[in-house]
Formats: C-alpha cells, sequence, structure tokens
C-alpha cells in the first residue's frame, strides 16, 4: 500500500450518488426547475464550474498546469572497514509544496537499521534520519526509499500590474528579508545597485523584472564547484546558479521583496513573493541561470528544500544549504558512505 508523506492537501470524499439533473421532485411541478436544470447541465458542459479549469486563471496568482509523476530512489549505504557505533544518516527528501505532492511507495533497509525517521527543518526541507547502532568491521548498512513526485509545471499569472509588495508579512517570513550565508545584501556595493535598477519601474513586478534581467544580462554564466556567493558574482560579473540566484535574491530583499532559494537535484532558481489585489500572497518562481522563465517555471525535477538559512543540528552557523550527513560516535575506521537520489521511472537509453 502507498503511505502519503506528509501530505495535507490529499482529502478522500465519500461516494456521492448523482441523480440526473432533469429528474429533480417536485410536488408543485412547473418549468423553472427543469429550466434551471438545463442550465446547470450547461454551465458544467462548458466547465464553468470545474475546479481545474478554475485554478488555471486566477488572474493575478500562481497557475498549475502539465502534472508529471516521477519516482526517485533516494538512500544512503554504509560500509564500515572497522567497527563502528552510534552511526546517524541524514539524507535530504522532497516534501509537499503547492506544486508538488509526495509518496512514499516502497522501503527497504539492511537488517542492521534500527530506525528510520523524517524531521522538518524550519518548514522548509525535510530529512530521513536513518539510526544503525553498530556495525562490525566488514559490514554494509543501506535504506532505500522509493518516492512518487508528483510536479506541476508554473505559468506567469496573466496579470501583473496590481500584484505588490506585501503591507504586512508574517513572522515567519522576516527571514527572506535578512541576509543568508552567501547572500550579503547589506554590502554597499549591492545596495548601490539595488537603488538604481528599479529607477523609473511603475510597479513591482516590473521592478523584480529589471533585477532579475540584469543578472541575467550582467553576469556570464560559469559553473564553480565551490561556492561564492552574490559578492563575488558582482565583482567577478560570472558565476553559476547558486551565485546567480543569490545576487537576485539579495536585489530584491535590498528592495524589500521576500526572496528565497530553490534546491533542486543539481540545481537552484530563486522565488519572489508578492500579494496580489486580495492580499492574497504567492510565490513566483524564476530561472536565474538557464533558459529565461520569470514568474513561470517548467523544471520536472523534485524540489528538495526552500529557504537559505538553516539552523541545522551539530551546526554552530547558519548553514545556505541542508547536506547529506553521516556521523559515527566511535569508528575504529573511518566508514565509507554512499547517498544515493536518482530517478528510476525514466526510460533506458539504447
Amino acid at each position: 500500500m502507498n503511505t502519503p508523506l506528509f501530505s495535507a492537501r490529499r482529502h478522500t470524499q465519500p461516494a456521492r450518488r448523482i441523480l440526473p439533473v432533469g429528474l429533480i421532485a417536485s410536488r408543485n411541478p412547473s418549468p423553472w426547475p427543469l429550466a434551471r436544470s438545463w442550465i446547470l447541465l450547461y454551465l458544467l458542459c462548458c466547465g464553468a464550474f470545474h475546479p481545474l479549469l478554475q485554478a488555471q486563471d486566477p488572474g493575478s496568482g500562481v497557475r498549475y498546469m502539465a502534472t508529471e509523476k516521477q519516482q526517485w530512489e533516494i538512500g544512503v549505504t554504509i560500509q564500515s572497514p572497522g567497527n563502528c557505533t552510534g552511526i546517524t544518516a541524514a539524507i535530504t527528501v522532497p516534501k509537499e509544496w503547492p506544486e508538488q505532492a509526495v509518496t512514499i511507495l516502497k522501503q527497504e533497509k539492511s537488517p542492521q537499521v534500527k530506525t528510520i525517521r523524517f524531521q522538518t527543518l524550519s518548514n522548509d526541507v525535510q530529512q530521513m534520519m536513518v539510526f544503525i547502532p553498530r556495525l562490525s568491521a566488514g559490514q554494509t548498512a543501506r535504506v532505500l526509499t522509493t518516492f512518487e513526485v508528483t510536479k506541476s509545471h508554473i505559468l506567469a499569472p496573466k496579470k501583473t500590474d496590481q500584484l505588490q509588495t506585501a503591507g504586512q508579512l508574517p513572522r515567519s517570513f522576516q527571514k527572506y528579508l535578512l541576509p543568508s550565508p552567501f547572500i550579503e545584501s547589506r554590502d554597499s556595493r549591492i545596495q548601490r545597485l539595488a537603488s538604481q535598477i528599479i529607477v523609473d519601474k511603475p510597479t513591482d513586478w516590473e521592478k523584480v523584472e529589471a533585477m532579475f534581467d540584469w543578472v541575467r544580462d550582467n553576469i556570464e554564466y560559469k559553473f564553480d564547484p565551490q561556492l561564492r556567493g552574490a559578492i563575488t558574482a558582482l565583482e567577478r560579473k560570472q558565476g553559476d546558479c547558486e551565485e546567480m540566484t543569490s545576487l537576485f535574491i539579495a536585489l530584491c530583499r535590498i528592495n524589500k521583496i521576500p526572496a528565497r532559494s530553490v534546491w533542486i537535484p543539481g540545481h537552484c532558481y530563486p522565488e519572489f513573493y508578492l500579494q496580489d489585489p486580495d492580499g492574497t500572497g504567492h510565490w513566483f518562481p524564476c530561472q536565474a541561470a538557464g533558459t529565461r522563465a520569470f514568474g513561470s517555471m517548467p523544471e520536472n525535477r523534485p524540489i528538495l528544500q526552500k529557504g537559505d538559512n538553516f539552523r541545522v543540528p551539530g551546526k554552530r552557523t547558519p548553514q545556505r544549504y541542508v547536506s547529506d550527513t553521516l556521523q559515527a560516535r566511535n569508528a575504529t575506521q573511518n566508514p565509507q558512505v554512499q547517498f544515493i537520489r536518482r530517478r528510476i521511472d525514466q526510460p533506458t537509453p539504447r
């Protein structure tokens, strides 16, 4: 049986028996009930009350379409050349987001594994925690969990002129206006640039788009195995997805627009937050590096975490990203670890 993983959006409705709309009993027959029934039938056929169709046209809000299901194996293999005790592995796994649903399909573990549980950090990242009391010399422990991830593409809103910065943010959003590791929004050079870019931009959407285009037009994409941050991207005028995302987020935060990083396997991109005329807030994604996408996201890979300022147990300082980790209380030799994260439902290349 498939096990839902922290799903707050799945609800099962009891089966309902639907009568033909034209066969409605009435003690006082009149032409109006029948006419009303045919009108309702016409509207239903046209899709006027179809919830999925309504969701496709929310005006200033986020729009979802083209869901895709994927299967991912995520886990860890630990080989111990010597005796090892008190082993704990932490692996980031997909969690529920408005554009993403997650279900556990199956879970495999070797006999040495005592406990597997899930924990959430700051409501932004989910970890699979693996506890192994002891491995003797030459033993191998393994955990492998298969997740089904249903991911929706995000389309840009149809109406953007009335989207604006939030008047009053939830307290939990304050971190998206402050500096984060490698997002140095208090740097004077980045602050001057942030003010210059938005001059003469009449709407908040256009201000964000101007900052987005500045980063894409002025920072050359160049892969770097080491994370450098926003200041380095501005100084060197180059960087990869992490540096370009960092600089864009810093510019947004300086201009009082909440923004955060989104992490997927092998890539990251930013999101920014604006409110519609009804006061409802929306997170809009964009591709700082790669094919241009502003306010939309065609990316299929599962979301592993959102945010860029994490308090991780065992770490003294805030972390930009929650990494996979392995710890052992005692070990005669360092264990060898392999973290596993791979998609398994793709066609095999010929």
